[in-house]
């Protein structure tokens, strides 16, 4: 009987090392997805992905203007040199604000992108998103938007608002398909040429605008930028360093604004995503 009770305990204590390490191996994974799942979209060509997070910790030079990199360096009395033996280390001091702004309601069903142009709500959600903006009484440095006419039409009246407020427009900056998502949408299943085409386009446009200040900049700086849902999902993954395969996992209302906050040191915050506070109720859509 004393050996048969020493069996029991045995076989008990043999089962419950068994539960912990499987317990153990569940919790490991979940943990860290990353590494018992390398890639987000097994069929996705992984070679075509022009960015790819580095890991869970955080790059600190993700925008390439760390000690170095030719932006930073600058010869003694002024010049620019390829030597950086021959230069010194000249850093930012400036803040960068980023108000990325969706351009308001549209005739979707509009077969040319120059018919796509705002209904009467996308004009009163313009017009909100322009009153809002002067209300908060920030020193803007610039407006910039896109050439599709839903954005022009939207950054027309904002600019109503804000009459001293330089314009520019970037045609990058166009809407379009900037990876392929991860999960896959089942109502929205653009061909896979459309990511070839608009992803290289659309990571050019955030390398262009989305970075910490230039050295030379001297105080800080707070920009709109009037754009399109995709292209803003897109680089909040981007300027977070989260998997750019989950832009579609967001959704941003139309007039919604995206606050991005750069600092010198290339620290990033993300103020606000989609804010529609500032539209009436009836106003709201997507």
């Amino acid at each position: 009987m004393a050996s048969m009770r020493h069996l029991s305990r045995f076989a008990a204590i043999a089962s419950a090392a068994v539960t912990v390490s499987g317990a153990y191996i569940v919790y490991k994974s979940s943990i860290h997805p990353a590494r018992a799942r390398a890639d987000f979209t097994p069929e996705f060509e992984e070679g075509r992905l022009l960015f790819k997070p580095s890991g869970l910790r955080w790059d600190s030079n993700w925008d390439m203007y760390e000690k170095g990199t030719k932006k930073l360096q600058k010869r003694e009395g002024g010049g620019s040199v390829d030597n950086v033996e021959e230069c010194k280390e000249i850093k930012p001091t400036a803040i960068r604000h980023l108000l990325f702004v969706r351009h308001g309601q549209y005739l979707e069903d509009a077969k040319n992108d120059d018919d796509k142009v705002l209904t009467d709500l996308g004009r009163v959600q313009a017009q909100q998103t322009g009153e809002r903006l002067k209300n908060l009484n920030l020193k803007y440095t610039k407006l910039v938007c896109s050439n599709l006419i839903r954005a022009v039409e939207t950054a027309d009246i904002i600019s109503s608002y804000l009459p001293d407020v330089p314009r520019q427009t970037c045609q990058m900056l166009r809407e379009g398909s900037p990876v392929e998502p991860d999960p896959a949408s089942s109502r929205w299943r653009p061909e896979k040429k459309q990511f070839f085409q608009d992803g290289p386009r659309i990571e050019a446009a955030f390398r262009k605008h989305v970075h910490r200040a230039d050295p030379d900049q001297v105080g800080d700086s707070v920009e709109i930028y009037v754009c399109h849902a995709n292209v803003i999902r897109y680089f909040v993954c981007r300027v977070l360093q989260f998997p750019p395969q989950g832009w579609l996992r967001m959704s941003i209302g139309h007039c919604g604004i995206t606050w991005v906050t750069i600092r010198p040191n290339g620290r990033v915050s993300l103020k606000s995503l989609g804010d529609t506070g500032h539209l009436s109720p009836e106003s709201l859509s997507s």
